[in-house]
């Protein structure tokens, strides 16, 4: 019987030593984390790592036995050094409530009792009444240890009711933790002072550090977590300026000729000229509605805003300009100034007089990747080896927005008998499915 209790008594110290030696390190080496808990870890953490090593002391002196006086000393050590983490919780808890630890009548009541805890571990080492030794080196409850243990006690149920006191305050990490570090130990220690239950006070000690450091891990996580969504909020912000700059940066030549064929259209043709104005209208509109949109838009949206910037080409280049519109695939979301502006980019770089007419189709289906826009025209080919010209960065532009809005992504391939095809894959999500349905 006596292996097995020991056994367990050098599993649960090994663990809690793992445990405190992992978390030193973690409470070290996490740059993130907060100077003020990171001091606090780093003390707690070396404090768990001297009590395991001063119970382990203890341990070995049942086999090496040693001086009555070197026994007393080791069991002096160790409830010293288990008594310390009690005021450091203490100390977390007003540190997590952003209360002030000077003005603190919770932490004077816990230091005043944790030095009356001390004055009798002073006491009992020159008493018998509280621990007796011996000759054969064993120890065994006096008529005073639970005088010993009461100190303890009223230290954790004061910690426990400024917990519950200041739940509103916690966060709900932060209170579910304080609660498992305390309770367990709390109630051992009431048992304790009836009964000898000292494995199950070590058991309670291993759990206590547990959830001190499953704290240090949480907090890192959360880090993460926020360090990431602001990156990807920062990330999208830098996209929605870049996509305003491609609004504000229209090409002048292109609302110059515009504001031309429309001045020579009043005279030649006073109807069509109406309709090209309107074009150019919905155009500017659609443009400058775009800059105020920070999330995707429907498909229609931005089919009808390519619609009318085609309209606007179309009433210039006539006959040199033919489209093709293929589009049964609708009801679905996509980023604004997506295909607006690769259709752009197709007529202004595949434009050619001197090449015959320049054909645009725009088409969508879904696919199993998710629904699918394909531009393609038959103009000059598309230059990929270069990733500086100013159609390489609009792309980019479009590829990083539907990366990060919609998890989508863009291709640019060369057409078969000359030209480009550029593609764009948008997964399909629940909620565009249920839109379709209804």
């Amino acid at each position: 019987m006596n292996s097995v209790i020991d056994f367990l008594y050098i599993s649960l110290f090994g663990a809690a030593l793992l445990l405190s030696v992992v978390g030193l390190f973690l409470s070290a080496a996490i740059h993130s984390m907060e100077r003020w808990n990171k001091r606090f870890f780093v003390s707690y953490f070396i404090v768990l790592m001297l009590c395991c090593i001063s119970t382990l002391g203890e341990f070995i002196f049942n086999y090496y036995p040693a001086s009555i006086q070197a026994l007393l000393c080791t069991l002096f050590l160790e409830s010293l050094l288990l008594s310390v983490p009690l005021p450091m919780l203490t100390f977390f808890l007003l540190h997590c409530c952003k209360e002030s630890i000077r003005e603190s009548k919770l932490l004077r009541a816990v230091l005043s009792i944790w030095g009356v805890y001390l004055v009798i571990l002073v006491c009992a080492l020159f008493t018998d009444g509280f621990t007796t030794i011996t000759p054969d080196m064993n120890y065994s409850r006096g008529p005073l240890y639970p005088l010993q243990l009461v100190p303890v006690i009223v230290i954790l149920l004061l910690n426990l009711a400024g917990v519950i006191k200041r739940r509103a305050q916690l966060s709900r990490k932060a209170f579910l933790i304080l609660l498992v570090a305390m309770v367990p130990e709390t109630v051992t220690l009431c048992i304790q002072v009836f009964i000898d239950i000292f494995p199950l006070i070590d058991i309670s000690i291993v759990v206590s550090a547990l959830a001190m450091y499953g704290f240090v891990l949480l907090d890192q996580i959360e880090r993460d977590l926020h360090q990431q969504r602001e990156i990807a909020r920062q990330q999208r912000e830098i996209a929605h300026e870049r996509a305003s700059v491609m609004v504000l940066q229209m090409r002048p030549h292109f609302i110059y000729n515009t504001l031309m064929s429309i001045y020579s259209l009043c005279n030649l043709d006073p109807q069509k000229a109406r309709q090209v104005t309107l074009d150019f209208t919905n155009y500017l509109r659609k443009n400058f509605n775009a800059v105020a949109s920070d999330s995707t838009i429907p498909f229609t949206a931005e089919l009808e805003h390519t619609r009318a910037y085609l309209a606007v080409e179309q009433a210039q280049y006539e006959d040199m300009l033919a489209v093709d519109y293929d589009t049964p695939l609708l009801h679905f979301r996509l980023p604004p100034l997506t295909l607006q502006p690769i259709v752009e980019n197709a007529v202004k770089h595949g434009m050619n007089p001197y090449s015959g007419p320049l054909c645009i189709s725009i088409r969508t289906r879904e696919t199993n990747a998710g629904c699918e826009i394909t531009v393609e025209n038959n103009g000059a080919d598309f230059d990929l080896s270069s990733d500086s010209s100013e159609p390489h960065i609009a792309l980019s532009n479009i590829r990083q927005r539907l990366q990060m809005m919609c998890d989508g992504e863009l291709t640019i391939t060369p057409r078969d008998g000359g030209g480009t095809v550029v593609k764009v894959t948008i997964p399909l999500k629940k909620r565009d499915v249920k839109e379709r349905i209804e």
